[in-house]
């Protein structure tokens, strides 16, 4: 409506108003669209604003004239009591308002104009950091470096090369200076197999170093199909998936599983690695953390929830850095029992355990999985029974990548959605080649598996007869217990330094404060004389830095297993009740005769067959 007809109106239903002519209300109008944005308001919650905030109405001429009258007056007055008693009560809050400030500070000036105002908007910002000086970040970075100096978990990367026809030897900085590696997770010495390494030549003289891209785009080739249906096969599952690397794998796949889940809970072993860790965090499901091998405990937390809720227990078989094996056929039978999938990470015992090298869970059905093929299901045993198995091709296989092997629906959903596997680099040709020769060769080749477990057994009798502590555990690793970060690092430095042994300390976080140690894996090439040059450089360390033995161990209630009673201790480090070792004698036995029985190198298929290089040599040709 026109504002004169609007007044219009209004004087004849205001008796005061009325005897006020149109041109006098048409001349307060007009003062009162030049000094307000909203000249008819009669709002008192407006006239109660802060005089510098934006959007404010200053009382307009009409208003002003309109409050003397008998009928409108006794209202405005009401309206703007009520106006100042909210304001008051707004008094303690208002010191939040930037432009109350200015307006309580008498040396600021009010803005009088939107364009001083858009001009000093432009020229400083109105911002907290406008007063304040650039963040230190270079001393953020310092006081981090400076934290991990202080408790002495800051991580130290010695220079080793290790030689490949000298294996396990390796030089330092100085290649004259030629030391002996105790610590490497090449556990077999796949990396410089011949016939891993000619397969890696041949890929690279055929298909070039890189992959050229991602799996979807330009990465996708012949070579990682032939790899993904090998690990199938090996762990007995309808597919698999190849990963960068097995914490991209962990990550990848829990994450993007569990978020697709709906009200998905994760049960997960608290020495979990930190990549599946990683994983629980980036799914955002809810999750709880297990006791190490406690079944108990285990069992409480999945009882507190319906079999309906989507449920995953995430665990390992050997743990690195105790060497603990998990408790798979029990996990397996709780997961049934509640309405769990399970998620094995297999990474420190692919090649290693197993007629064929598939892990620990093929290693409790033994003889079973030597009687039956490569690829064939075994209804009813422990492998059959595990939902997703990660693995690592970087460790025992020698080469670099991670993979998981399950349903054909679930590693094709994996595919699909996981951002980890969608947008990154696929695995080079040469590693794709090397990884399947490596995988082939280890299936059938027993020589490596036996040699390592019968050197991994002899340190470890030699250790106990000397009283340095091992964590006891059934595996192929050797946990030696410090107990303290600084004398930790002393020892390695030491070994190093003066007797040409490289073996790494083990600090926090990778393993708990008061549990520092060296980790020590004997491998397939460590003779009967490096083996007592490690013992007695052991010794002479633990000697002169005063370090505690088994017994020193034993007197103050033990850590970590040592200095404790197996029976105390076994539930903990996992496996079979009363078998001390996950290869069993009967089964070295086995393998001995077997590879006494065989004559000649592993049969293999080239990575690469030999009918397909031809013709790639004729079409070049032609």
């Amino acid at each position: 409506m026109d504002p004169t007809k609007a007044m219009s109106v209004f004087s004849k239903a205001c008796p005061y108003l009325a005897r006020t002519g149109i041109s006098a209300l048409q001349a307060l109008s007009v003062a009162g669209l030049a000094g307000a944005s909203r000249p008819l308001s009669t709002s008192a919650a407006d006239q109660a604003r802060c005089s510098v905030c934006p959007g404010h109405t200053a009382q307009s001429a009409l208003l002003a004239k309109a409050s003397e009258c008998p009928v409108v007056g006794p209202s405005i007055r009401a309206n703007e009591a009520a106006a100042s008693k909210a304001a008051t009560l707004r008094q303690a809050s208002a010191a939040a308002c930037p432009f109350a400030k200015c307006a309580e500070d008498p040396s600021t000036e009010a803005i009088s104009s939107s364009t001083a105002t858009d001009n000093r908007a432009a020229a400083e910002p109105a911002t907290h950091t406008s007063q304040e000086a650039t963040f230190d970040y270079e001393g953020m970075y310092q006081a981090k470096l400076a934290k991990k100096h202080d408790d002495k978990s800051y991580r130290y990367f010695n220079n080793i090369n290790r030689l490949a026809a000298k294996y396990p030897q390796a030089h330092t900085a100085n290649a004259s200076n030629i030391v002996s590696v105790w610590c490497s997770n090449d556990y077999l010495g796949q990396s410089k197999n011949p016939v891993v390494v000619d397969a890696m030549k041949t890929a690279l003289d055929t298909y070039g170093a890189g992959a050229g891209g991602t799996r979807n785009i330009a990465g996708n080739s012949a070579l990682h199909l032939r790899l993904e249906s090998e690990l199938a096969m090996l762990h007995r599952k309808e597919a698999a998936l190849v990963f960068s690397s097995c914490f991209v794998a962990n990550d990848a796949t829990i994450s993007t599983l569990c978020s697709s889940l709906p009200d998905c809970v994760i049960f997960s072993d608290k020495m979990n690695h930190a990549s599946m860790i990683q994983g629980i965090r980036n799914s955002r499901a809810k999750k709880h953390i297990f006791d190490h091998n406690n079944l108990a405990h285990l069992e409480q937390l999945l009882a507190q929830y319906p079999r309906s809720t989507p449920k995953l227990i995430a665990f390992e078989s050997v743990y690195s850095m105790s060497g603990t094996v998990g408790r798979i056929p029990e996990i397996c039978t709780l997961a049934k029992k509640y309405g769990a999938i399970t998620f094995l990470d297999e990474v420190h015992a692919v090649g290693m355990y197993g007629p064929h090298g598939a892990g620990v869970a093929e290693h409790y059905d033994y003889d079973a999985s030597l009687r039956t093929p490569v690829g064939q299901r075994i209804p009813g045993s422990v492998l059959d029974q595990v939902d997703i198995i990660t693995g690592t091709l970087g460790k025992a296989f020698g080469i670099v990548g991670g993979y998981i092997a399950a349903s054909s629906s679930l590693v094709d959903m994996v595919r699909s959605y996981a951002p980890g596997f969608i947008f990154t680099t696929s695995l080079p040709p040469p590693i794709n080649a090397g990884a399947v020769a490596s995988i082939q060769y280890l299936s059938k080749s027993q020589r490596e598996r036996f040699l390592q477990q019968t050197h991994m057994r002899e340190l470890k009798a030699d250790l106990t007869d000397m009283g340095i502590p091992v964590v006891p555990n059934p595996s192929h690793i050797v946990p030696v217990l410090v107990g303290d970060a600084e004398s930790a690092k002393l020892a390695s430095d030491m070994l190093l330094n003066e007797h040409n042994i490289y073996v790494q300390s083990i600090n926090y976080p990778t393993v708990p404060v008061g549990e520092e140690r060296l980790r020590i894996t004997p491998g397939p090439g460590h003779d009967a004389h490096m083996r007592a040059r490690l013992v007695g450089a052991l010794d002479s360390v633990w000697n002169r830095l005063g370090l505690k033995r088994t017994m020193d161990w034993e007197r103050e209630g033990g850590r970590c297993g040592v200095g404790e009673s197996r029976v105390n201790s076994e539930l903990y480090v996992g496996w079979k009740r009363g078998v001390e070792y996950v290869w069993e004698d009967h089964q070295l036995r086995q393998a001995h005769a077997y590879e006494l029985a065989r004559k000649g190198g592993v049969p293999i298929k080239p990575a690469i067959p030999e009918t397909v290089q031809q013709q790639i040599v004729s079409a070049t040709l032609a």
